[in-house]
């Protein structure tokens, strides 16, 4: 962490020093989860057990989600409430989530509308706003559902039968992107985490930072391809840099509509 430092003659300096902070290391367990999954795929035979109660797991926490989900918008909606009801000036609260929203727009207008082109260009020589076109109604339908899992039957039949992509190559990239290749989800992430850093009056430092950027990148890889699970991937981030994780439920005023723009 940095300390600022008075030297005798009255001069002011920076001291840099490492501090042991309890607290889950999320990093850590990302990692391993990650090196555990690629080990995994490569020796089948021999992890097949494991696989089968990794599957039950997942299949149980599945069933369980599945039934809170009964409840909650009425936890959700108590949630909100507590949280407005406390605050000093909503106001200023609402002022900050406008910027929140604008903040996130932006940055997934320039992904989508300068980074991907410019990828999509460099590689292919083509024109990307014919690919976009094309691909106008898995777009639509991404932001209906709000859900990459439940949009991929309409990616599929758009990149086959609109943009011509060999069948053998979307059957195999279609799948995992929807699954890993969550770009909106990180950007979220790394912003709203430092939207809650800000709310709190909490500076965090360039390696602080850094960690954010990192960890919201890994984090979203594991997210679930269904409505707001950005949300529960945000706690592992924000407990890398030891944030409150209290505002989660203030995000959820706005997360239903960046959601369906980070889908697209």
């Amino acid at each position: 962490e940095l300390t600022n430092k008075t030297r005798k003659d009255g001069t002011t300096y920076i001291e840099r020093s490492l501090k042991f902070k309890g607290g889950m290391n999320m990093i850590g367990v990302i990692v391993f989860s990650i090196v555990c999954g690629v080990i995994i795929s490569l020796h089948p035979r021999e992890c097949e057990p494991l696989m089968k109660v990794i599957q039950a797991v997942n299949d149980l926490t599945m069933r369980i989600v599945q039934l809170i989900l009964w409840y909650s918008p009425v936890g959700i909606f108590f949630l909100i409430s507590g949280q407005f009801a406390g605050m000093e000036d909503l106001g200023e609260m609402m002022a900050q989530l406008g910027m929140l929203v604008i903040t996130v727009l932006g940055g997934l207008a320039i992904h989508f509308f300068i980074v991907l082109p410019g990828i999509f260009f460099a590689f292919t020589r083509k024109n990307p706003l014919i690919y976009y076109y094309n691909m106008l109604p898995a777009l639509a339908t991404a932001f209906g559902t709000d859900s990459s899992s439940a949009t991929m039957p309409v990616t599929l039949q758009c990149v086959e039968e609109r943009n011509n992509i060999d069948r053998r190559i979307s059957r195999f990239v279609i799948p995992v992107g929807a699954t890993i290749n969550m770009d909106g989800t990180a950007l979220y992430e790394a912003v709203a985490c430092l939207f809650i850093a800000q709310v709190h009056g909490i500076s965090l430092n360039f390696g602080q930072v850094i960690v954010t950027g990192m960890t919201a990148t890994l984090a979203a890889v594991g997210a679930a391809g269904i409505p707001s699970a950005g949300l529960v991937t945000m706690v592992m981030v924000l407990n890398a840099v030891n944030l409150p994780t209290d505002m989660i439920s203030v995000l959820l005023t706005v997360d239903w509509l960046l959601d369906r723009f980070r889908t697209m």
